[in-house]
C-alpha cells in the first residue's frame, strides 16, 4: 500500500461517500503534490529526505509511538501492523491453535498440530501398512506469519536457521491444511525462510547475507511490519525532534513523508512487497534491505514479467501492474495511486469496507456512472458495493483456501485484460524509474532474470548464454558468473570433462560463493576427474556453510563409498537421517548399510 492522500477536505468527503467534483479534486491533487510533474522534480524531492542516505539507523516503531500514539494504535490493529507475531496461544485466535491432523495421501505422510501449555507444536510422521510408525519429527512453532485475513503460516527454528512449517491455518475454512507450495513437494520442516520473503512479512528481520535460511540471534529486531518499512529509518527524525531542532522550510526532511511524494515515487514503497512479477532480481551489489522509501525501487530490485499474451491473470502480488492495466489508471493522468484508495495507517472493517471504498470511487465518478439501477445494486451483498463488482475478489490458485482483490478495475465482470503493453516484448521490466536512458539494465541483472525464467520460457536460454559469455569477459571476479560458467561446462554433453569447469567452479568458491549447488557442482567435477579426496573436502566445506543442504550430504556419502571409507559413509547417512528423517530412499540405504555392518566378518586382530 502506498501513502498518498488528497487534501483533508477531499478525504473527509470521500469517507462520507460524497462526490468531489473532478475540477475540485484536480485542485486538491495540485495543492498536495507540488513536485508531481517531472522525474527530475521527483528525484530532487527524494534526495531532500536525509534519511534515504545509507547508514541512517532504524530505531523501531516503539520510538515512533512516543509522539504518534494515536496513529500507532490504529496502525497496530491493521493487517500490516499484525503481519507477524510470536507463535503462542495467547497471541493467536483459539481456532488457530486447536489440535488437528492432516494426511497427505500423495506422500502417505501425516502432519499434526497440537499445543502443550502456551506453546504450539507441529509434527510429521509416517506409518506403514501395519500401522507402525516409520518415522516422526516434531518442532515447536516460533513465529506466526500473517494477519489472519487469509490465515497464518508458521516458522520453526533449527539452531540459527529458520524454516517454514508444513501446516498453515486458513481463515476462510477455519481449518489447518498444507502450507502454500507444499502440495508440489514433500518439504517437511526443510523449506528455508528466504530473505526475499521475510523482508516483506516482517519489520526488521536479521538474515545473514548470502546464507540461505541462516539468521542472526535474535532473528528479528521487530516482528510485524513497522513504521520505518514505509517511512524509512527514523534515527535522524527521533534525534532532531527529541532534541528540539527547528524544522527549516516548513517541511521535516529528517524522515520520508510518503504523502508528500509524487504518486509514482510513493508507489515504489508499495511495489516493493505488492508487486511480484515472474522474476525479482537484486541489482549488483545490493541486498533486499538496501531499499529506502523515497527512492526508486529499481535502484535495489528489478522486477520482470514474461511478455506476450498471458494465459490467465493472477491476483497474487500483482497489485500495481493490475492497477496499471485499468482504464481508471490511464485516465487519471498519473494521479491514481495505491494511496488513492488505501490509508496505510488503518483499514476499514468488513462492515465499513463497501461504503469506504465506494467513497473512493465517487471522487471521480458519480452515482449516475453506474448503469445498474439502485434496486439491482442493493441486491448484491454487501449492497451497492462498487469494488465488489469492479474489483471482485478471486480465488488464488497458488495458495489454497485464499482469495485476493483483483486490482485491475474493470467495467464489467469477466472483461478481458488489455494485452497491448505486453505484445511484442519478450521480457518486460515492470518497475523502470522512467526518463531517457533509464530503461537500461546492468547485464548481470538481465543475466539473472533470464536464468530464473528459462524453465518457464526455454527461448531465453540463447540470450542467457550470450550474456554469460559477455559477463565472463567483463566481470571476471563475479562468483555468480564463475559458478554459472563452470556449471555450463560441467553439463556439456562432450565425452570428456572440460578441465576449465573445475577452474571456474574453484574460482566461484574462492570468491565467496555460499550456494550449495556450487559446491555440489565442483565436487562432481572433481570426482569425474578422479580427484575424489578433493571432492570430499569441498563437500565438507559446503556443509559447513549450508548445514541443511540435503544434496551435499547425499553426495558426500557417495564419495565416501567410492573411496571405500564405509564408516564415514555410514556416519554421513546417519547424520542425514537425523536432519531429514522423511527421506524414504535414504532410510532404505541406511537400513541396508546397517544390515551389511551386522553381517560383515569381524575385523582381524592387530
Amino acid at each position: 500500500m502506498t501513502f498518498r492522500f488528497a487534501q483533508q477536505e477531499s478525504s473527509n468527503a470521500r469517507e462520507m461517500g460524497q462526490r468531489v467534483a473532478p475540477r475540485r479534486l484536480a485542485r486538491a491533487w495540485a495543492a498536495g503534490l507540488m513536485f508531481a510533474g517531472t522525474l527530475a522534480a521527483a528525484e530532487e524531492l527524494a534526495g531532500s529526505y536525509r534519511n534515504t542516505a545509507p547508514g541512517v539507523a532504524y530505531v523501531g516503531s516503539k520510538a515512533c509511538a512516543a509522539c504518534h500514539s494515536q496513529i500507532y494504535a490504529r496502525y497496530r490493529s491493521s493487517a500490516m501492523g499484525r503481519s507477524m507475531a510470536e507463535a503462542g496461544v495467547d497471541s493467536l485466535p483459539s481456532a488457530a491453535v486447536e489440535s488437528a491432523t492432516v494426511h497427505d495421501t500423495r506422500l502417505n505422510r501425516h502432519f499434526r498440530v497440537f499445543r502443550q501449555g502456551a506453546e504450539i507444536y507441529q509434527s510429521q510422521y509416517e506409518t506403514d501398512a501395519a500401522g507402525e510408525t516409520v518415522f516422526t519429527t516434531t518442532h515447536r512453532l516460533e513465529y506466526a506469519v500473517g494477519s489472519g485475513v487469509n490465515g497464518f503460516s508458521y516458522i520453526v527454528r533449527r539452531g540459527d536457521h529458520l524454516f517454514q512449517a508444513p501446516l498453515s491455518f486458513y481463515a476462510r475454512t477455519r481449518k489447518w491444511d498444507l502450507s502454500p507450495g507444499y502440495e508440489f513437494g514433500g518439504y517437511g520442516f526443510n523449506r528455508p525462510i528466504a530473505a526475499a520473503c521475510i523482508a516483506c512479512h516482517s519489520g526488521q528481520p536479521r538474515p545473514v547475507s548470502e546464507r540461505e535460511g541462516l539468521f542472526r540471534n535474535p532473528p528479528f529486531r521487530e516482528l510485524a511490519i513497522g513504521c520505518e518499512n514505509c517511512h524509512g529509518p527514523g534515527q535522524l527524525h527521533v534525534a532532531e525532534r527529541g532534541g528540539g531542532v527547528q524544522i527549516s522550510g516548513g517541511v521535516d526532511r529528517s524522515i520520508v513523508n510518503p504523502r508528500r511524494l509524487p504518486a509514482r515515487l510513493a508507489d515504489q514503497i508499495c511495489m516493493n512487497c505488492h508487486q511480484g512479477g515472474d522474476a525479482r532480481v537484486l541489482q549488483p551489489g545490493k541486498d533486499y534491505f538496501d531499499f529506502r522509501p523515497g527512492t526508486w525501487l529499481n535502484e535495489t530490485l528489478a522486477i520482470f514479467k514474461i511478455g506476450g499474451p498471458r494465459e490467465a491473470e493472477t491476483d497474487l502480488l500483482e497489485h500495481h501492474s493490475s492497477m496499471q492495466s485499468s482504464r481508471c489508471y490511464a485516465a487519471s493522468d498519473g494521479k491514481l495511486s495505491c494511496l488513492t484508495c488505501h490509508n496505510p495507517h488503518s483499514m476499514p472493517s468488513l462492515e465499513q469496507a463497501a461504503a469506504v471504498y465506494r467513497g473512493k470511487c465517487l471522487t471521480c465518478h458519480s452515482g449516475a456512472s453506474c448503469k445498474l439501477s439502485m434496486k439491482e445494486r442493493n441486491q448484491h451483498r454487501p449492497p451497492n458495493d462498487c469494488a465488489g463488482c469492479h474489483m471482485a475478489k478471486r480465488d488464488v490458485t497458488v495458495i489454497s483456501h485464499s482469495a485476493l482483490t483483483n486490482h485491475r478495475i474493470t467495467a464489467r465482470p469477466g472483461q478481458p485484460a488489455p494485452e497491448a503493453r505486453w505484445e511484442g516484448r519478450d521480457l518486460v521490466h515492470v518497475n523502470p524509474p522512467g526518463g531517457p536512458g533509464r530503461e537500461a539494465l546492468p547485464p548481470l541483472t538481465l543475466f539473472q532474470a533470464y536464468g530464473e525464467l528459462i524453465e518457464k520460457q526455454p527461448a531465453f536460454e540463447e540470450r542467457y548464454v550470450a550474456l554469460l559469455e559477455q559477463l565472463l569477459k567483463d566481470k571476471p571476479k563475479s562468483a555468480l558468473v564463475m559458478a554459472a560458467y563452470g556449471r555450463k561446462l560441467l553439463r556439456d554433453p562432450a565425452p570428456q570433462l572440460d578441465p576449465r569447469a573445475i577452474q571456474y567452479l574453484f574460482q566461484a568458491v574462492e570468491l565467496g560463493s555460499t550456494v550449495a549447488s556450487t559446491f555440489q557442482d565442483l565436487a562432481e567435477a572433481l570426482a569425474r576427474a578422479g580427484r575424489m579426496d578433493e571432492a570430499v573436502g569441498i563437500l565438507e566445506r559446503g556443509i559447513a556453510l549450508a548445514p541443511y543442504a540435503s544434496t551435499l550430504y547425499k553426495s558426500l556419502a557417495v564419495r565416501y563409498i567410492a573411496l571405500k571409507r564405509y564408516p564415514k559413509a555410514y556416519e554421513t547417512m546417519k547424520r542425514y537421517m537425523e536432519l531429514f528423517p522423511d527421506d524414504a530412499f535414504m532410510r532404505g540405504m541406511l537400513r541396508r548399510a546397517e544390515e551389511l555392518n551386522r553381517s560383515a566378518p569381524p575385523a582381524p586382530a592387530p
